[in-house]
């Protein structure tokens, strides 16, 4: 808390603030100017900052390139989709059950992916995400490749997941849970240990530290909050579908953290708002014209994420920074 009243006093701190009051009011801003639809932009921003925030916790600390992070969306997603149509809509039973399955199926994955470096750590949990996802889409019960419709969480004299309000305003508080416990990752011991390895594990190691157990419990943790973002994903859209683990979603979250800016608390919130923000609004800006372009709008959007990774590869967070710099200069 000290540190983030500290950060309030710089343009980038009064910035992400504000990005946060924004946020929390956003349900009373779309009621008041009638713009609804932006409530359900809104959640999905929310939803896919917390996986991103999960992810960041091994890409951007860890340097662990895993290109199979949405599997962890369909985890969660299914084990709410699953209890549902059995009949056991209860949430007090459907999350825990969830984040517990994403975090095991994590230890799994990390146990025998993180005994590899590089290109081949990409492959293996790429591999896995798929066997996962072609699982999903062969569960005849469950919709196969068509999904499934599902009944919302039940949290009785709680709350109502089926008022979209009162949900988003969940999914901020379990984003702001998220980015607090990322920032005590962060700067705990175990995370500078986790960010040692990344830089030389090999040095890490020599010093005594068991690197493999460090990495393997930071990935375990980090697919349980990916599983988080997949029960809320299954709920908001009262739907799951293979679709929502393919290794698209997971090139999705990649694009996410490096366009945010990598290893920083903040960068994945950017980055899911900036994402959001252009597939929302810059396919009409393409269709003005009268072209039919806006379905194109990776065009766009392509070479835009290559100038951010060529001349500011610290993300938008480093965008920031820099404006920052320039004003105390």
């Amino acid at each position: 808390m000290a540190v983030f009243l500290a950060s309030l006093r710089t343009p980038r701190g009064l910035l992400t603030a504000l990005v946060l009051v924004l946020l929390a009011v956003l349900p009373l801003l779309t009621q008041a100017f009638d713009q609804r639809y932006l409530l359900s932009i809104g959640t999905r921003i929310v939803i896919w900052a917390i996986a991103a925030v999960s992810l960041n916790m091994i890409l951007g600390y860890g340097g662990l390139v895993s290109f199979g992070h949405a599997v962890f969306f369909g985890v969660g997603g299914y084990a709410v989709g699953i209890l549902s149509a059995n009949g056991l809509h209860s949430g007090w039973l459907q999350w825990p059950v969830g984040i517990l399955a994403a975090a095991a199926w994590a230890a799994l994955v990390g146990a025998l992916s993180l005994r590899t470096r590089g290109v081949y750590f990409i492959m293996i949990t790429l591999a896995f995400a798929q066997l996962v996802y072609y699982v999903g889409a062969g569960l005849e019960a469950y919709g196969a490749d068509d999904g499934l419709n599902i009944s919302r969480s039940r949290f009785p004299d709680v709350i109502d997941l089926r008022d979209k309000a009162s949900f988003y305003w969940l999914c901020f508080v379990l984003l702001c849970g998220t980015l607090w416990f990322c920032q005590r990752f962060a700067t705990s011991r175990f995370g500078f240990v986790l960010r040692g390895a990344k830089s030389n594990d090999l040095r890490m190691t020599a010093l005594g530290f068991p690197v493999f157990h460090y990495r393997l419990a930071a990935f375990t943790i980090s697919g349980a909050f990916g599983g988080l973002a997949g029960i809320l994903l299954a709920n908001e859209g009262a739907y799951i579908s293979p679709a929502m683990m393919s290794w698209i979603k997971s090139g999705d979250l990649i694009i996410i953290v490096v366009l945010g800016g990598m290893g920083t608390l903040f960068g994945p919130l950017y980055g899911a708002i900036a994402f959001f923000a252009l597939e929302e609004f810059l396919p009409p800006l393409l269709d003005l014209g009268g072209k039919d372009w806006g379905e194109y709008w990776q065009i766009v959007f392509g070479p835009m994420l290559i100038l951010i990774a060529l001349y500011a590869r610290g993300g938008i967070d480093s965008l920031l920074g820099r404006t920052q710099a320039h004003h105390n200069g």
